[in-house]
C-alpha cells in the first residue's frame, strides 16, 4: 500500500464514520475533525504512543488569543499530561501543510494549556463543559506532571515532525505533529516500533560491548550485550510504554515482590544489580554494528527496538531512581539478549514474537492474559470469523485475532483489482473487530462498564483474567456459532451506541456509549433478540431512538454524580455503575422489534 492508498483508505473510514451516524434520522452532522482525531489518537494509544485519550472539542478566543482543543490524554498516575489538536481537511490527494499552519495549531493548544495552569480559562468556560473540568484537573495537578506533550493530528504532508520545545511555569512542554505520513508508517507497514531509534554513541557514549551472531540456519539474528542502568532508565523516559512489547503486560507497579525487591537492591548494592537480575530480551528491526572505544565489536544503534522481557526491570529503573534520587545508576548494569527480526511475513514475526515473550518471560509469572492471541479462545473466535458468513451468504466480520492481520489479508489474498475489491466489500472495515474490542463488547453486555472505561489494555486484562480463571477451574467455555452471532449482535448495539453518542456530545462520547449500552443489557437485557439483530445486521429505527433517550439520561447522571471530577475518570470507578443503573429513568419504549414479548 502505498501513501497515496493509505490516505484515500483513511478518508473512506472518515467518511464512513460520517455516514453512518449521519443517516440516523434526528442525527447532527458530526464534526469531521474530531472523527479524524478520534482514529488517531486511538490508533496513538494501541501502540502506547499515549494512553486512553478522550475526545474534548473546545474552540474559542479569550482575550486576544485564539484557544483550541480536539482531545487529551492523562497517565493513571497523574503525571504525564498528552492534548491534542486536529488540522484535519479532508483532502483526497497528497498535499502538503506548512509548518506555519501546524506550528499556529500547536500554539493554539499550548495557549489552552498555559490558560488552564493560570486558572483564567475557568472564568471563561460554562461548568457544565468538559474543558473546564479539565482546566480545572490541569491547573490543580500541573506541579505533579512530570512530562507534557501537545499532538498536532493532521490528514496533510508536513515538513517538520516536531518542533522546539516551550517551558510553561517551569515545565518543559513537547511538540509533535502525526502527519499522514508519519500515520502511514505506523499503519501501512505493521510496526509501529519502526520509529524507535536508539543511537548508543548518543545514549551511551559509545557502542555497547556485544557477541554478535548472524542468523544462518534461521530468520533472526543474535546478540549478547549489557546496559547502563543510567541508558535503559534515559529509554524508559524518553520512549515510556512504547518501548515494552504491547503483547506483554505493562508495568506493573512497585508494590510486586519483584519490583520492591529491584528497588531494594537499586538502593542498598548496586553494584551487584547485574549478578542478581536476569536481565532483559530486546527484538529490534535493524542493528548496526560499530567499535568500542577499546575496540571490541558493539552496537551502534537498533532501529524498531522494543523490550519482549525485562519490561519490571526497565520500568523499576525509571520509577525507582524517580522515587529515590539518590539512587546511583552509574554502577549498575542489566544484561541484554538482542534478537533481530529478518522475516519478511508479518504474521509468522508476529508469532515469533508471541513465543520469544512467552519463553523469555520467566522473572514475573506471566498469567495467561498476558500472552493471549493464541488461546484456544481466540482461535477459536477466529475460525468461527473466517467460516460464518453473514445472512446475506456473502459478508463476514473480520477478526483480527494478531495485529495487522487484516492489512495482511488484503495483501495476501487481494492480488488482483477485482480480488480486492471483492473483500473490501465483503469485509469492511466496519465489520472489523480486534481483541480488545471483543473485550469491551462483552464486559459491556456482562455490565461492567467501570473496567471497561478502564481504558481497552487493562480492560482486556480484565476480562483475560476471568477467561484463565474458567479454564484453570475447568469452565471454560469454548465458543461456538451461537455464541458467535450473540457476540456479533452485542457488538452492533455497541458500535451503534458509539456512533450515536458521537453525534449527541462534544466529549465522554465513549464513556456514555459504555454505560449506555451496559444500562440497555440491564434493563432489556434478557428480552433483546440478539438472534434477530445478528439476521438483520441492524437494528430497529425503535432501539435506535432507545439507546438515544437513554444516553442523554445516561450522560446527565455521569455529570452530576462525577462532582467535578473528569467523567472518564470516575466512570472508571464500580460506584459509577452502582449510581448509573440505580438512577430513575425513563420507561423503555414497547414497540422495540427486538424484545421478546414473552419474557418479563
Amino acid at each position: 500500500m502505498e501513501l497515496q492508498e493509505f490516505l484515500s483508505d483513511t478518508q473512506a473510514r472518515v467518511k464512513s464514520l460520517i455516514n453512518e451516524q449521519f443517516d440516523t434520522p434526528g442525527e447532527t452532522y458530526p464534526y469531521p475533525e474530531l472523527i479524524f482525531c478520534e482514529i488517531v489518537m486511538e490508533h496513538m494509544a494501541e501502540i502506547g504512543m499515549t494512553y486512553e485519550p478522550e475526545i474534548c472539542h473546545f474552540s474559542s478566543k479569550i482575550g486576544n488569543a485564539n484557544l483550541r482543543l480536539s482531545g487529551y490524554s492523562v497517565s493513571e498516575e497523574g503525571d504525564e499530561l498528552d492534548l491534542f489538536v486536529s488540522l484535519y481537511e479532508g483532502c483526497d490527494e497528497i498535499t502538503p501543510v506548512s509548518d506555519t499552519d501546524t506550528k499556529a495549531a500547536a500554539e493554539q493548544c499550548l495557549k489552552f494549556l498555559i490558560k488552564s495552569v493560570d486558572g483564567r480559562i475557568l472564568n471563561s468556560i460554562d461548568q457544565s463543559n468538559e474543558a473546564h473540568t479539565l482546566g480545572t484537573i490541569i491547573q490543580g495537578s500541573y506541579k505533579n506532571l512530570d512530562q507534557i506533550r501537545i499532538y498536532v493530528l493532521t490528514d496533510r504532508l508536513a515538513k517538520s515532525k516536531s518542533f522546539k520545545a516551550r517551558e510553561v511555569s517551569g515545565k518543559t512542554v513537547k511538540l509533535e505533529v502525526i502527519d499522514i505520513e508519519r500515520l502511514y508508517r505506523h499503519w501501512a507497514q505493521g510496526k509501529p516500533r519502526d520509529e524507535l531509534v536508539v543511537n548508543f554513541d548518543e545514549v551511551s557514549g559509545s557502542p555497547l560491548p556485544c557477541v554478535y551472531v548472524p542468523g544462518e540456519i534461521a530468520d533472526y539474528d543474535y546478540a549478547m550485550t549489557v546496559f547502563p542502568g543510567e541508558s535503559l532508565r534515559f529509554l524508559y523516559e524518553k520512549f515510556g510504554a512504547r518501548l515494552l512489547e504491547a503483547n506483554v503486560r505493562s508495568f506493573l507497579s512497585a508494590s510486586g515482590k519483584v519490583n520492591q525487591g529491584i528497588q531494594k537492591t537499586l538502593k542498598n548494592e548496586p553494584e551487584k544489580f547485574m549478578a542478581y537480575n536476569n536481565g532483559i530480551v530486546v527484538i529490534a528491526d535493524e542493528l548496526s554494528l560499530g567499535k568500542t572505544h577499546l575496540g571490541a565489536t558493539g552496537i551502534s544503534w537498533l532501529k524498531g527496538m522494543q523490550i519482549v522481557n525485562g519490561g519490571q526491570t526497565t520500568a523499576s529503573l525509571y520509577f525507582a531512581k524517580k522515587k529515590f534520587p539518590e539512587i546511583d545508576l552509574s554502577k549498575v548494569r542489566i544484561p541484554a539478549k538482542i534478537i533481530i527480526l529478518n522475516s519478511k511475513d508479518d504474521l509468522e514475526e508476529e508469532s515469533l514474537i508471541s513465543d520469544i515473550s512467552k519463553y523469555a518471560n520467566f522473572q514475573n509469572v506471566v498469567k495467561i492474559s498476558d500472552l493471549s492471541a493464541n488461546k484456544a479462545f481466540h482461535v477459536a473466535i477466529e475460525k468461527l470469523a473466517l467460516t460464518t458468513y453473514c445472512p446475506d451468504g456473502v459478508g463476514r466480520w473480520f477478526y483480527e485475532r494478531a495485529a495487522g492481520s487484516y492489512n495482511v489479508m488484503f495483501a495476501r489474498e487481494g492480488n488482483t483489482p477485482a480480488k480486492l475489491r471483492k473483500l473490501k466489500e465483503s469485509m469492511p472495515a466496519s465489520r472489523k473487530f480486534t481483541k480488545t474490542d471483543l473485550a469491551k463488547y462483552l464486559n459491556t453486555w456482562n455490565q461492567k462498564p467501570h473496567l471497561v472505561s478502564l481504558g481497552n489494555q487493562k480492560n482486556f486484562l480484565k476480562f483475560m483474567e476471568e477467561i484463565s480463571s474458567a479454564e484453570s477451574e475447568g469452565q471454560a467455555e469454548i465458543p461456538d456459532i451461537r455464541y458467535y452471532k450473540r457476540l456479533i449482535a452485542q457488538g452492533i448495539i455497541y458500535k451503534l451506541a458509539q456512533k450515536i453518542t458521537r453525534s449527541m456530545f462534544k466529549a465522554s462520547q465513549g464513556n456514555i456509549a459504555i454505560y449506555t449500552v451496559a444500562l440497555i443489557v440491564n434493563r432489556l437485557g434478557n428480552r433483546l433478540n440478539l438472534e434477530k439483530i445478528w439476521q438483520q445486521q441492524d437494528v430497529s429505527v425503535q432501539l435506535r431512538s432507545q439507546i438515544e433517550i437513554w444516553a442523554g439520561e445516561v450522560a446527565e447522571i455521569l455529570t452530576k454524580t462525577a462532582g467535578g471530577r473528569l467523567i472518564s475518570e470516575w466512570a472508571k470507578k464500580p460506584e459509577c455503575w452502582d449510581a448509573v443503573k440505580n438512577a430513575n429513568y425513563s420507561n423503555y419504549l414497547k414497540e422495540i422489534s427486538e424484545l421478546y414479548s414473552n419474557v418479563q
